[in-house]
């Protein structure tokens, strides 16, 4: 790499792309250029090289349409070094050839070295560090290789990224990629535009983005048929790429959490999700009766595993599901004998929420998705447009259906797929006004978060390769996606390698994930009591339940008969829902701050060489640290405790950070900790998010540092936080003087009215009640 760029400083050629000699006018793909740069956040600038008959920044559905500043530095020429601050950094541009780089003003350290190059590719500083980010998925295996023995891609450093949008199993699921890079050195980079491909191949000093070249063809959208195919889907469409142009950001990420604030606030900031979305959801596939349907949620009710909603995939992917055979708005009239509407009042009544899947239309019916809802004054509202499209599923809407599982779709471009996320959103709002929007779809990239969007992993294998794997895909995800992730309990395809033990293990972790969601082939081991019994249920190894020849695709029956995996799904459930008042915490937080509830070491551990390196365990939130088991039969956890003190959850055991703990574990117990300083709300147990419960909150306070935590509470149903209308309550602790104060906040306009709070005191156990009425209040233990 260092002599390639010696020979670029040596000779120039002015009509490759962004190469410019002393007094010479820049130019990019062999025409004229301009360099504008302009702060784009606290800690974030916005690098633009574009050819002067581009007047505007071409949109992209990823950067949320907002105003900027001017650009600090304009440049159509280079005729000496030009120094600039723009905001919190200190830039110099120079040519020969065109290079930017960015410092931070007070420590003068340089957060990114940026060299376009003659080629048309641009080159950036890579750095001694992990690389994290750049989207959901890892690594396609090669064929007929042992996709079970190789090591998990957490750090993205090491390879070639080709950056193909794809549909995957094995231990990743979905590839949906994203030039976003966290370097852990302290930097970040968005590239918005051109859709590139990243060079972080071994032995070369710097990363290297390529554009992306469409090839012949390409401005032929893909098709239904054509899915698998690897062409123009998930990328940007062919016809509005300009050649030699860049819009992109770079981030000061020495504190890595303002570096995501501004990413969120570049690419729209997260929606609040309704309380119910952080509940557990029960999927289905194949259906018998309404009677099945209606028994299962009876069945939770009865043994008192806590439940906020059910899915029900459609007919083609099962022989028998929802609908009739998709894509369909119509009922299964084998399923739905009254209609739909009486089975969801039935639902309701049970306080459970009703999710349907959704395939979309061909290119026949929908031949693009476009325009907004309520359509604007110039859209043309025709096949493609989202409200013609929506009205398809207001009927549905209207008799009870509560939200929609977007699936496929994997032969929409990349703009159409953030606009199937705006779809369900804007739709829904049209429809139900004043109730929170909430969908769950395959694929997902930055600007979806201001649509609701939550993603899943897609159809991955159940495997114990595949559970280790999607830890850090979810981490992966969560630096450069959005906030809200999951996967699917279990592992979708089932084998002989899925057991209760494997099941039981992946409910821990899915308790810890923002999607909280059991889905499989071979779908009634999917329920929490299932692997109790001798029933199997409906073999579904192929989407019209023929049977496999390959019997390594069966879950072996003396697997089940096992009672123990019951009373795991049901204390890690029931955990989830005791944790709601922090989970919804992290929810506001990810709209304010940007913060994912699945973190990073490194996010608050920037520091720490280790933390920066693990992608088999992250923080939930600021204040636990989640470790899940990964290991067929695992008696111990190896797990690794940052600076300062932590506590055990279970057992309020102190351990000192700076180390690697070795934690017993029995199927029952996934390790958690907990720092010093942290302050947990904890509430009773719940059967649903909503339901009302008499006993009091327990606010958890682990001694040992001060700490300090918000408390924030909404109506979880409505738009009304939109307009304020929410309450903040913040618990103060001071270790020294072991005194707790409650305070409002200032502009509370949520009435949460006078209660009593429980505060434990950790490791010690002491419990002391206190009366809060809205006025600032102290305990003293």
């Amino acid at each position: 790499m260092k002599k390639r760029t010696l020979f670029f400083l040596g000779l120039c050629i002015s009509a490759f792309v962004a190469c410019t000699t002393s007094g010479s006018k820049l130019q990019t793909a062999g025409v004229p250029a301009q360099l504008d740069i302009r702060e784009a956040g606290e800690n974030s600038l916005r690098i633009t090289l574009k050819p002067v008959d581009v007047a505007d920044i071409p949109k992209t559905p990823a950067v949320v349409d907002r105003q900027y500043p001017e650009p600090a530095i304009s440049l159509r020429e280079i005729t000496q070094p030009v120094n600039e601050q723009i905001g919190n950094m200190l830039v110099e541009v120079t040519g020969n050839p065109l290079s930017v780089v960015v410092s931070n003003s007070k420590s003068g350290r340089v957060i990114q070295r940026l060299i376009f190059l003659e080629d048309g590719t641009l080159s950036f500083q890579k750095g001694d560090a992990p690389i994290l980010g750049m989207g959901e998925g890892g690594p396609e295996p090669e064929k007929g290789s042992d996709w079970r023995s190789l090591e998990v891609e957490y750090d993205r450093r090491g390879r070639y990224h080709h950056m193909q949008p794809r549909w995957q199993s094995d231990a990743y699921g979905s590839r949906n990629p994203v030039a976003m890079l966290m370097g852990t050195e302290g930097w970040g980079l968005f590239v918005a535009t051109p859709w590139v491909e990243v060079n972080l191949e071994n032995g070369q000093e710097a990363g290297i983005f390529v554009p992306w070249k469409p090839e012949k063809g390409a401005d032929q959208p893909q098709t239904h048929g054509n899915q698998r195919l690897r062409q123009t889907k998930g990328r940007p469409p062919a016809d509005q790429v300009i050649p030699g142009f860049y819009d992109l950001f770079v981030f000061d990420a020495e504190d890595p959490t303002a570096a995501i604030k501004d990413f969120s606030m570049i690419t729209g900031p997260a929606v609040m999700p309704p309380k119910w979305a952080l509940g557990y959801m029960q999927s289905h596939r194949t259906l018998d009766s309404e009677k099945q349907m209606i028994g299962i949620v009876d069945t939770f009710r009865t043994k008192r595993i806590p439940l906020d909603a059910v899915i029900y995939l459609g007919t083609g992917f099962v022989p028998k599901g929802w609908n009739t055979e998709q894509p369909s708005f119509d009922y299964h009239p084998d399923i739905f004998k009254r209609g739909g509407k009486p089975f969801f009042q039935d639902m309701h009544n049970r306080h459970v929420k009703v999710g349907l899947h959704m395939v979309p239309w061909d290119r026949d019916k929908l031949p693009t998705l476009h325009g907004s809802i309520p359509a604007g004054a110039d859209e043309e509202v025709d096949s493609g447009h989202l409200l013609t499209y929506w009205k398809q599923h207001e009927a549905l809407v209207h008799d009870g259906t509560d939200f929609f599982w977007p699936d496929e779709g994997d032969w929409f471009n990349l703009h159409e797929r953030i606009k199937r996320h705006q779809l369900y959103y804007q739709g829904s709002l049209y429809t139900t006004p004043n109730v929170r929007p909430w969908s769950l779809q395959r694929n997902g990239y930055p600007g979806i978060a201001q649509w609701g969007g939550w993603v899943w992993s897609g159809d991955t294998d159940a495997s114990w390769k595949t559970l280790e794997a999607q830890i850090a895909v979810g981490i992966n995800y969560s630096l450069s996606i959005g906030p809200f992730w999951g996967s699917d309990i279990g592992g979708f395809y089932s084998n002989k390698e899925k057991t209760g033990e494997l099941y039981a293990r992946w409910f821990q972790f899915g308790a810890f994930c923002g999607s909280f969601r059991s889905h499989a082939r071979t779908w009634r081991l999917s329920l929490p009591w299932a692997w109790g019994s001798d029933n199997v249920g409906v073999r579904e190894n192929t989407n019209d339940n023929s049977p496999t020849g390959n019997p390594e695709r069966n879950i072996l029956l003396s697997e089940l008969n096992n009672p123990a995996i019951e009373p795991v799904a049901k204390h890690y459930t029931e955990l989830r829902y005791q944790l709601l008042p922090y989970v919804y915490t992290l929810s506001w937080e990810a709209r304010n701050e940007g913060l994912p509830l699945m973190r990073a070491m490194w996010l608050h551990y920037p520091n720490d060489e280790i933390a920066r390196t693990l992608g088999n365990q992250y923080l939930w939130g600021r204040d636990m640290l989640i470790a899940p088991v990964f290991q067929k039969g695992a008696k111990t956890r190896e797990v690794y405790l940052p600076d300062g003190v932590w506590y055990d959850w279970w057992t309020n055991k102190k351990e000192n950070g700076k180390q690697t703990v070795s934690r017993a574990v029995d199927l029952a117990t996934m390790p958690i900790y907990v720092r010093a300083g942290a302050i947990i709300p904890f509430d009773p147990i719940r059967q649903y998010t909503m339901e009302n419960v008499n006993e009091p909150t327990t606010i958890k306070v682990y001694s040992g540092d001060d700490g300090r935590f918000t408390l924030y509470e909404d109506d979880g149903v409505s738009q009304n936080y939109l307009k304020g209308e929410a309450a903040f309550t913040t618990f103060a602790w001071d270790d020294t003087a072991k005194k707790l104060t409650v305070t409002p906040g200032e502009n509370n306009s949520y009435a949460v009215g006078t209660r009593t709070f429980k505060v434990q005191l950790l490791p010690q156990g002491t419990v002391r009640e206190i009366t809060y009425s809205g006025a600032p209040t102290e305990l003293t233990f």
